[in-house]
Protein backbone atom coordinates (compact mmCIF):
# COMPACT_ATOMS: atom_id res chain seq x y z
CA UNK A 1 0.00 0.00 0.00
CA UNK A 2 1.30 3.44 -0.97
CA UNK A 3 0.00 6.23 1.22
CA UNK A 4 0.46 10.00 0.92
CA UNK A 5 -0.47 12.10 3.92
CA UNK A 6 -0.73 15.89 3.60
CA UNK A 7 2.07 15.99 1.02
CA UNK A 8 3.24 19.45 -0.03
CA UNK A 9 6.25 20.36 -2.14
CA UNK A 10 7.62 23.48 -3.82
CA UNK A 11 10.39 24.32 -6.27
CA UNK A 12 12.04 27.71 -5.79
CA UNK A 13 9.04 28.97 -3.89
CA UNK A 14 6.47 27.69 -6.40
CA UNK A 15 4.17 25.13 -4.83
CA UNK A 16 3.74 22.09 -7.11
CA UNK A 17 2.04 19.71 -4.66
CA UNK A 18 -0.61 21.08 -2.32
CA UNK A 19 -1.59 19.06 0.76
CA UNK A 20 -2.25 15.77 -1.04
CA UNK A 21 -3.61 12.81 0.90
CA UNK A 22 -4.40 9.60 -0.98
CA UNK A 23 -4.00 5.82 -0.76
CA UNK A 24 -2.95 3.86 -3.84
CA UNK A 25 -3.79 0.18 -3.66
CA UNK A 26 -5.42 -0.81 -6.96
CA UNK A 27 -3.61 -2.95 -9.53
CA UNK A 28 -3.76 -0.42 -12.39
CA UNK A 29 -3.85 3.29 -11.57
CA UNK A 30 -3.62 6.13 -14.08
CA UNK A 31 -2.46 9.65 -13.33
CA UNK A 32 -3.31 12.39 -15.83
CA UNK A 33 -3.07 16.17 -15.99
CA UNK A 34 -1.70 19.00 -18.06
CA UNK A 35 2.01 19.76 -18.14
CA UNK A 36 2.88 21.57 -14.93
CA UNK A 37 -0.01 20.04 -12.98
CA UNK A 38 2.36 18.34 -10.53
CA UNK A 39 1.85 14.76 -11.63
CA UNK A 40 5.52 14.02 -12.36
CA UNK A 41 6.56 15.44 -9.00
CA UNK A 42 3.88 13.35 -7.31
CA UNK A 43 5.14 10.24 -9.12
CA UNK A 44 8.68 10.91 -7.96
CA UNK A 45 7.58 11.06 -4.33
CA UNK A 46 6.36 7.46 -4.55
CA UNK A 47 9.86 5.96 -4.41
CA UNK A 48 11.77 8.77 -2.77
CA UNK A 49 13.20 10.45 -5.87
CA UNK A 50 11.52 13.55 -4.41
CA UNK A 51 11.10 13.94 -0.65
CA UNK A 52 8.21 16.33 0.08
CA UNK A 53 8.76 19.54 1.99
CA UNK A 54 6.01 18.50 4.38
CA UNK A 55 3.76 15.51 4.83
CA UNK A 56 4.62 11.83 4.56
CA UNK A 57 4.86 9.22 1.80
CA UNK A 58 4.97 5.58 2.87
CA UNK A 59 5.15 2.23 1.10
CA UNK A 60 3.95 -0.69 3.20
CA UNK A 61 4.72 1.41 6.25
CA UNK A 62 8.23 2.41 5.12
CA UNK A 63 8.84 6.17 5.02
CA UNK A 64 10.53 7.66 1.95
CA UNK A 65 12.48 10.03 4.21
CA UNK A 66 14.22 7.28 6.13
CA UNK A 67 13.80 4.09 4.10
CA UNK A 68 14.46 5.25 0.53
CA UNK A 69 16.78 2.37 -0.40
CA UNK A 70 14.33 -0.28 0.78
CA UNK A 71 11.47 1.50 -0.97
CA UNK A 72 13.33 1.69 -4.28
CA UNK A 73 13.69 -2.08 -4.20
CA UNK A 74 9.90 -2.27 -3.99
CA UNK A 75 8.96 0.61 -6.28
CA UNK A 76 10.59 0.72 -9.72
CA UNK A 77 10.53 3.89 -11.83
CA UNK A 78 10.51 4.26 -15.62
CA UNK A 79 11.12 7.70 -17.15
CA UNK A 80 9.65 9.12 -20.35
CA UNK A 81 13.06 9.43 -22.01
CA UNK A 82 14.81 6.06 -21.91
CA UNK A 83 18.17 7.70 -22.63
CA UNK A 84 18.14 9.11 -19.10
CA UNK A 85 18.07 5.55 -17.72
CA UNK A 86 20.56 3.86 -20.02
CA UNK A 87 23.96 4.13 -18.37
CA UNK A 88 25.95 1.08 -19.46
CA UNK A 89 27.61 0.36 -22.84
CA UNK A 90 25.67 -2.75 -23.85
CA UNK A 91 22.10 -3.94 -23.49
CA UNK A 92 22.93 -6.85 -21.18
CA UNK A 93 25.20 -4.73 -18.99
CA UNK A 94 22.49 -2.11 -18.58
CA UNK A 95 20.02 -4.73 -17.34
CA UNK A 96 22.61 -6.48 -15.19
CA UNK A 97 23.60 -3.37 -13.24
CA UNK A 98 20.28 -3.41 -11.43
CA UNK A 99 21.22 -6.75 -9.86
CA UNK A 100 24.56 -5.63 -8.47
CA UNK A 101 24.54 -6.03 -4.73
CA UNK A 102 21.59 -8.42 -4.93
CA UNK A 103 23.55 -11.36 -3.50
CA UNK A 104 22.77 -13.50 -6.55
CA UNK A 105 25.59 -15.54 -8.08
CA UNK A 106 26.80 -14.93 -11.63
CA UNK A 107 24.85 -17.82 -13.10
CA UNK A 108 21.56 -16.64 -11.59
CA UNK A 109 22.20 -13.06 -12.68
CA UNK A 110 22.83 -14.16 -16.26
CA UNK A 111 19.70 -16.33 -16.16
CA UNK A 112 17.56 -13.39 -15.00
CA UNK A 113 19.08 -11.01 -17.52
CA UNK A 114 18.57 -13.42 -20.42
CA UNK A 115 14.98 -14.11 -19.35
CA UNK A 116 13.97 -10.45 -19.14
CA UNK A 117 15.68 -9.64 -22.44
CA UNK A 118 13.75 -12.45 -24.10
CA UNK A 119 10.43 -11.24 -22.65
CA UNK A 120 11.03 -7.76 -24.06
CA UNK A 121 12.24 -8.74 -27.50
CA UNK A 122 15.88 -7.88 -26.86
CA UNK A 123 17.51 -11.31 -26.73
CA UNK A 124 19.16 -10.79 -30.14
CA UNK A 125 20.57 -7.46 -28.98
CA UNK A 126 22.25 -8.74 -25.82
CA UNK A 127 25.71 -7.39 -26.67
CA UNK A 128 24.50 -4.51 -28.84
CA UNK A 129 25.52 -0.93 -27.91
CA UNK A 130 22.58 0.27 -25.85
CA UNK A 131 22.51 3.82 -27.21
CA UNK A 132 22.30 2.55 -30.80
CA UNK A 133 18.93 0.89 -30.23
CA UNK A 134 15.80 2.32 -31.81
CA UNK A 135 13.50 4.48 -29.68
CA UNK A 136 11.12 1.60 -29.06
CA UNK A 137 13.94 -0.78 -28.19
CA UNK A 138 15.39 1.74 -25.75
CA UNK A 139 12.06 1.94 -23.93
CA UNK A 140 11.94 -1.86 -23.81
CA UNK A 141 15.45 -1.79 -22.31
CA UNK A 142 14.39 0.78 -19.72
CA UNK A 143 11.48 -1.43 -18.72
CA UNK A 144 13.63 -4.56 -18.66
CA UNK A 145 16.29 -2.86 -16.51
CA UNK A 146 13.67 -2.06 -13.88
CA UNK A 147 11.67 -5.29 -14.06
CA UNK A 148 14.74 -7.52 -13.70
CA UNK A 149 14.90 -6.36 -10.07
CA UNK A 150 11.36 -7.74 -9.54
CA UNK A 151 9.78 -4.68 -7.87
CA UNK A 152 6.30 -4.85 -6.34
CA UNK A 153 5.23 -1.58 -7.96
CA UNK A 154 6.13 0.01 -11.29
CA UNK A 155 5.72 3.78 -11.66
CA UNK A 156 5.88 4.87 -15.31
CA UNK A 157 6.20 8.57 -16.07
CA UNK A 158 4.84 8.95 -19.62
CA UNK A 159 6.81 6.01 -21.04
CA UNK A 160 5.12 6.28 -24.46
CA UNK A 161 5.67 10.01 -25.05
CA UNK A 162 8.55 9.61 -27.52
CA UNK A 163 7.24 6.47 -29.24
CA UNK A 164 5.35 5.86 -32.47
CA UNK A 165 1.91 4.22 -32.43
CA UNK A 166 3.24 0.69 -32.86
CA UNK A 167 5.56 0.97 -29.90
CA UNK A 168 2.90 2.73 -27.82
CA UNK A 169 0.77 -0.38 -28.26
CA UNK A 170 3.67 -2.69 -27.42
CA UNK A 171 4.35 -0.84 -24.16
CA UNK A 172 0.64 -0.76 -23.37
CA UNK A 173 0.37 -4.55 -23.79
CA UNK A 174 3.39 -5.14 -21.57
CA UNK A 175 2.05 -2.92 -18.80
CA UNK A 176 -1.35 -4.58 -18.92
CA UNK A 177 0.21 -8.02 -18.55
CA UNK A 178 2.48 -7.32 -15.59
CA UNK A 179 1.75 -8.88 -12.20
CA UNK A 180 3.09 -5.74 -10.50
CA UNK A 181 0.95 -2.82 -9.45
CA UNK A 182 1.33 -0.21 -12.21
CA UNK A 183 0.95 3.53 -11.71
CA UNK A 184 0.98 5.12 -15.15
CA UNK A 185 1.33 8.79 -16.07
CA UNK A 186 0.23 9.33 -19.65
CA UNK A 187 -1.15 11.74 -22.23
CA UNK A 188 -2.40 8.78 -24.30
CA UNK A 189 -5.81 8.67 -22.67
CA UNK A 190 -7.04 5.57 -24.52
CA UNK A 191 -4.31 3.55 -22.81
CA UNK A 192 -6.30 3.93 -19.58
CA UNK A 193 -9.24 1.84 -20.81
CA UNK A 194 -9.76 -1.00 -18.34
CA UNK A 195 -7.67 0.57 -15.57
CA UNK A 196 -9.02 0.25 -12.05
CA UNK A 197 -8.75 3.93 -11.16
CA UNK A 198 -7.58 7.23 -12.64
CA UNK A 199 -6.54 10.39 -10.79
CA UNK A 200 -6.69 13.81 -12.43
CA UNK A 201 -4.23 16.45 -11.23
CA UNK A 202 -4.50 20.19 -11.66
CA UNK A 203 -2.42 22.96 -10.09
CA UNK A 204 -0.81 20.60 -7.60
CA UNK A 205 -4.00 18.95 -6.39
CA UNK A 206 -5.97 15.80 -7.15
CA UNK A 207 -9.20 17.23 -8.57
CA UNK A 208 -10.84 13.95 -9.65
CA UNK A 209 -10.41 10.35 -8.51
CA UNK A 210 -12.48 7.56 -9.95
CA UNK A 211 -13.48 5.48 -12.96
CA UNK A 212 -11.22 5.85 -16.03
CA UNK A 213 -13.99 6.95 -18.38
CA UNK A 214 -15.33 9.53 -15.97
CA UNK A 215 -11.82 10.75 -15.16
CA UNK A 216 -10.95 11.23 -18.83
CA UNK A 217 -14.24 13.08 -19.44
CA UNK A 218 -13.53 15.33 -16.45
CA UNK A 219 -10.00 16.05 -17.67
CA UNK A 220 -11.07 16.76 -21.26
CA UNK A 221 -13.79 19.08 -19.98
CA UNK A 222 -11.28 20.86 -17.77
CA UNK A 223 -8.94 21.41 -20.72
CA UNK A 224 -11.82 22.52 -22.98
CA UNK A 225 -12.82 25.20 -20.51
CA UNK A 226 -9.29 26.60 -20.66
CA UNK A 227 -8.89 26.56 -24.42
Amino acid sequence: MIRLENVTHAYEGRRVLCDISVELSEHRIGLIGANGSGKSTLARTLNGLVVPDSGRVSVDGLDTRTDARAIRRRVGFVFSDADTQIIMPTVAEDVEIGLRGSGLDRAEIRKRVDAVLARHGLADHRDHPAHLLSGGQKQMLALASVLVTEPDVLVCDEPTTLLDLRNVRVVEQILRGLPQQVILLTHHLDVLDGFDRVLVMDEGRIVFDGDPGEAVDFYVGLMDRRS
